[in-house]
């Protein structure tokens, strides 16, 4: 039988202790060590670790050499739990938890803290009000029975590991950093940019290019400013609605194109500059802070540092170490098949049960091999592009593949009638917000449709949870599958470093290229069977071993 204790800090560096049973209760008295790292470290059976937050301790024991091989993380649980429950957005702190078992008054969850730059642990360090040990295990053991309580316990008490799992990843991955090379970023920036200026003025390409703006309209235009620019444009008889590339790239204007190179540019100027390299990049590694579960969907993202939007041409400064590769790995097409999975539609597994092109099967299967339409088709279905064009083409996709249709419609149907929307694995899709709210929680392109509703309310969240159950229960996938890579190659000098949606990175001597290869697809493909039982349905990977990130594009 696996052990499975509880640890919690002490002031002072210590620790206390305790085994527990199946239930969660303490199966021997509390002990306390003086030092916390020792503790876990002198305990090699303890196949999982139960504590408040991973946050909390895994850096610790990170920076001393100590790795956990499971966690059981209360806090990120307490989410979960709440959210399933309907109670999505109260706090979720191991004293909020405790207080509602005992009828107190509950306290606010802590700000989170922006990650530091050049931290090693830069995951969100907060300090929350202290829980004495005995009331956090008594809410672990109250957590274990609402598991219970979930509409299918077994697949909520998957979602739970996998998401602790997944703050260890996150976690191991702060520590170890991407591969960066300041050099190349620097010779970067100054072909891009040109030379830097003093005193904060913009480097030299944009300036010549603001000012080829201001030429074009024959008067001052800040081309920085999209009010500026949308004046410029109505003066000159231009009416535009705002400056995004796809808007302009239309208009017959001499500023169109020196003004979309200047807003090209000056992302990379703002997001990625020299004062982004300064702050983030230290020793050869840039580490930002990743936040497993930061968004509605359970999407990750990163508290600092922006590493989930890195430019494809900034990408080229991400180089391996020497004599090492990096290992860089796309799930292909991975909604549709989690599509495919999730709602057993057996013709529907049966084109997504082969590695090739499932665009393609599908055009072939139900639009006469027009590969395009086909991906419209099915792209529309998920994220609810139902109208016009896409009407007709979700009717052909309905004929062909009627569960698959009908199970995100039914998705949409709940949510447009208020009740709670799960994915695969029992994640909960948070309420509708009043009209003009953003949730903080939902990322930017989540917003589109959980936001901002206002007489279209129910269509607008119908269109939200129809993406939900595919989306989510894909998180919920890349969750199993980061953990199952984690534990295949722990006897490896390969190490995880990145993570994206559907894209992994391992950093890995070359001689262990072909074999960290061979786990990914492995783990892919156990995630698909662990989270969604025996199904025809495979989740490939498109995978390439680089010296550089951008040479696997």
């Amino acid at each position: 039988m696996s052990e499975r204790w509880a640890i919690a800090p002490l002031e002072g560096g210590g620790a206390e202790v305790v085994p527990l049973g199946v239930d969660g209760r303490p199966t021997a008295p509390v002990q306390r060590e003086g030092d916390l790292v020792t503790a876990v470290r002198s305990r090699p059976a303890v196949d999982r670790w139960v504590w408040r937050a991973t946050a909390e301790l895994y850096p610790r024991l990170l920076t001393a050499g100590v790795r956990v091989e499971r966690c059981y993380d209360i806090e990120n649980a307490e989410g979960l739990l709440l959210a399933h429950e309907g109670r999505f957005g109260e706090p979720r702190s191991a004293a909020a938890a405790w207080a509602r078992l005992k009828g107190l008054q509950v306290p606010p969850d802590p700000p989170l803290r922006a990650a530091e730059p050049g931290s090693q642990s830069s995951l969100f360090e907060i300090q929350p009000k202290p829980v004495p040990f005995d009331a956090l295990l008594t809410v672990y053991a109250d957590q274990l029975q609402r598991h219970e309580k979930a509409v299918d316990p077994d697949r909520m008490r998957l979602l739970t590991a996998a998401e602790s799992a997944g703050m260890l990843v996150a976690a191991e991955m702060d520590q170890a950093g991407l591969p960066w090379s300041a050099e190349v970023h620097r010779a970067l920036l100054d072909e891009l940019l040109g030379e830097r200026y003093a005193g904060g003025v913009e480097p030299r390409r944009l300036a010549e290019l603001a000012d080829q703006v201001s030429e074009a309209f024959g008067r001052p235009v800040r081309p920085a400013l999209a009010a500026d620019v949308i004046k410029a444009f109505g003066q000159a008889g231009i009416k535009v609605r705002s400056t995004r590339r796809w808007e302009l790239a239309g208009i017959d204007h001499p500023a169109v194109a020196p003004l979309l190179e200047y807003r090209s540019l000056y992302r990379i100027y703002t997001a990625n500059g020299w004062s982004w390299l300064q702050d983030w990049v230290h020793g050869g590694r840039f580490r930002p802070g990743y936040l497993p579960g930061g968004t509605a969907t359970g999407r990750w993202v990163t508290n600092g540092g922006g590493a989930l939007q890195i430019p494809k041409v900034i990408r080229r400064a991400v180089v391996a170490d020497p004599g090492w590769r990096l290992v860089v790995a796309d799930a292909d097409q991975l909604e549709p098949r989690i599509l495919a999975a999730v709602s057993r539609d057996k013709a529907f597994m049966e084109v997504a049960g082969k590695a090739g092109d499932l665009y393609k099967a599908v055009s072939d299967k139900a639009f006469a091999g027009d590969r395009e339409t086909a991906k419209l088709a099915v792209l529309g279905a998920i994220y609810g592009q139902t109208s016009g064009d896409g009407l007709e083409n979700l009717a052909d996709l309905r004929r062909r593949f009627p569960q698959a249709v009908a199970y995100v419609d039914d998705a949409a149907r709940a949510g447009e009638e208020g009740r709670l929307v799960r994915t695969h694995l029992g994640r909960t899709c948070p309420p509708a917000v009043r009209t003009g709210e953003v949730d903080p929680s939902v990322e930017v392109e989540e917003t589109r449709y959980a936001a901002g509703y206002s007489g279209s309310d129910a269509r607008a969240r119908g269109r939200f949870t129809r993406n939900f159950v595919v989306q989510g229960s894909a998180a919920d996938w890349a969750l199993l599958m980061l953990a199952a890579l984690r534990r295949s190659i722990t006897d490896l000098q390969a190490e995880l470093v990145f993570f994206q949606h559907d894209e992994v990175i391992v950093h890995c001597p070359e001689d262990e290229a072909e074999q960290v290869s061979a786990a990914i697809r492995a783990a892919g493909e156990l995630a698909g069977r662990i989270a969604f039982g025996e199904t025809p349905t495979r989740f490939p990977f498109t995978i390439a071993v680089v010296q550089c990130y951008a040479d696997a594009k």
